[in-house]
């Protein structure tokens, strides 16, 4: 009895000294009392803008199953090929790496001697053999009624379900902005129909839907319609096109381009794309493409672009700024580091078969009238890696506010209860609070 009282009171004694251990912490590392909840639950704070695994609406899904029958074995390759595919190699490009060979090739000819013109014929047929067999052969891909369907079995659940993440981010953010017109150019489906509908419902009164193949404008009709070309559409007000409207003073509230800017051949092509699209944007421009390389590249391109150079005809001065992913507009450290990994996240969706998961790239730019309502002294990190959850602390690897990839071991004791509690229910792709002046662990990221 009387061991089991000295335990007792040893057990006491420990709690006691766990209290004033932890008041001295509290005393020495004071937390500033910053309310960035704004009144959520720490598993739905601000900066949690993931998605739990979407389906896609029951309207779309049976229409797309009506149609697709067998083709979902073929929409496999399809879907492989388009993740694999690459830009264009540029002329300049070409004529560099020509220019290069060919010299290479005259110096080795020159030191065993011999008849110049042979010489000069040998040399550019290796030139051109040797171009053909390294360059990257780049084709625009044409959509006709068979293969459209095979795109829609492949690409259809995953399409939505990166569009749908992308436009959360505004719904989240903004909650004040309700869109009356929409701009989708390259729509295909009409996954961003579906998509902003599901986000502002009937605020929607006019949807424009842009592309170039007629087939694939007929099937996003079809899926509109459940199939059944008597039926009334499911989403009113959409309308399709074949071509961009004409006028440079006509304006969307939300103008899209989904996995569109890299069916475009070249740099100059997308960078005038981009120009029209932010030159037809009222508020919100959202550019998705593929999470690889190549798709996160073309975007930075088209941030680039908007951000540093300027038409020679203004119609909407208010300048772009860059609302999401990027915490800041510097650049891209992510492109910064070797050996270059793209910026893309993820998002659960089902499929039209089994659960999948789709890796993309988004880049939102807005038109800087409309300022977003912050908490003083906090500042937004982007995760850009999975968060690891481990005893007492969190491992977040975070593109921060000034432009630097960051390494942040976030603990209740160092950086507060609340923004530990956030951390751990944070993910990949969600914004994390930076207190200022809270001592942080953070080791810079040069990955």
């Amino acid at each position: 009895m009387k061991h089991r009282f000295c335990l007792v009171s040893l057990s006491v004694k420990q709690h006691n000294l766990n209290l004033l251990f932890q008041a001295i912490s509290a005393a020495t590392h004071p937390q500033p009392q910053v309310d960035f909840l704004k009144g959520e639950p720490h598993r739905k704070h601000p900066g949690v803008t993931n998605l739990k695994t979407l389906r896609l609406p029951e309207e779309l899904h049976v229409a797309a199953q009506s149609i697709i029958h067998s083709k979902l074995s073929v929409g496999k390759s399809l879907t492989n090929f388009l993740w694999s595919r690459k830009r264009a190699v540029e002329d300049l490009t070409l004529r560099q790496k020509a220019v290069s060979l060919e010299k290479e090739l005259w110096e080795k000819a020159m030191q065993k001697g011999g008849d110049e013109q042979a010489m000069e014929d040998r040399i550019r047929r290796k030139v051109l053999s040797e171009l053909r067999r390294t360059t990257y052969h780049w084709a625009p891909t044409k959509y006709d009624e068979e293969l459209g369907v095979v795109y829609m079995a492949a690409r259809l659940a995953g399409g939505y379900a990166a569009v749908r993440r992308a436009l959360n981010e505004i719904k989240k953010r903004d909650p004040s902005f309700a869109p009356h017109t929409l701009l989708d150019f390259g729509s295909g489906l009409g996954t961003v129909v579906w998509a902003s509908h599901a986000c502002w419902g009937d605020s929607l009164k006019e949807m424009v839907c842009v592309d170039s193949s007629g087939p694939m404008n007929i099937l996003a009709e079809q899926l509109l319609k459940g199939d059944d070309e008597r039926a009334e559409p499911c989403i009113k007000q959409v309308y399709f096109r074949q071509f961009l409207p004409v006028s440079p003073k006509v304006q969307f509230d939300l103008v899209t381009a989904a996995f569109t800017l890299s069916e475009l051949p070249n740099v100059k092509d997308r960078e005038e794309a981009a120009f029209t699209l932010w030159r037809k944007t009222s508020s919100y421009l959202v550019l998705v493409e593929n999470g690889t390389k190549e798709g996160h590249q073309i975007l930075m391109e088209a941030r680039d672009t908007l951000l540093k150079k300027q038409e020679k005809t203004v119609y909407d001065s208010r300048p772009a700024s860059v609302f999401a992913p990027c915490s800041h507009e510097l650049v891209c450290p992510k492109l910064a580091h070797e050996p270059v990994t793209p910026c893309n996240f993820q998002q659960h969706y089902q499929p039209l078969s089994l659960p999948r998961i789709e890796k993309f790239s988004y880049l939102i730019l807005r038109r800087t009238e409309a300022v977003e309502e912050g908490t003083k002294g906090v500042e937004w990190a982007r995760l850009i890696a999975p968060v690891l959850r481990r005893t007492r602390h969190v491992h977040c690897r975070m593109c921060c506010p000034d432009g630097q990839l960051q390494h942040m071991v976030v603990t209740a004791r160092k950086h507060s209860r609340d923004m530990y509690r956030c951390a751990r229910s944070s993910d990949w792709g969600d914004q994390m609070p930076i207190i200022r002046g809270v001592e942080e662990d953070v080791n810079s990221d040069s990955e």
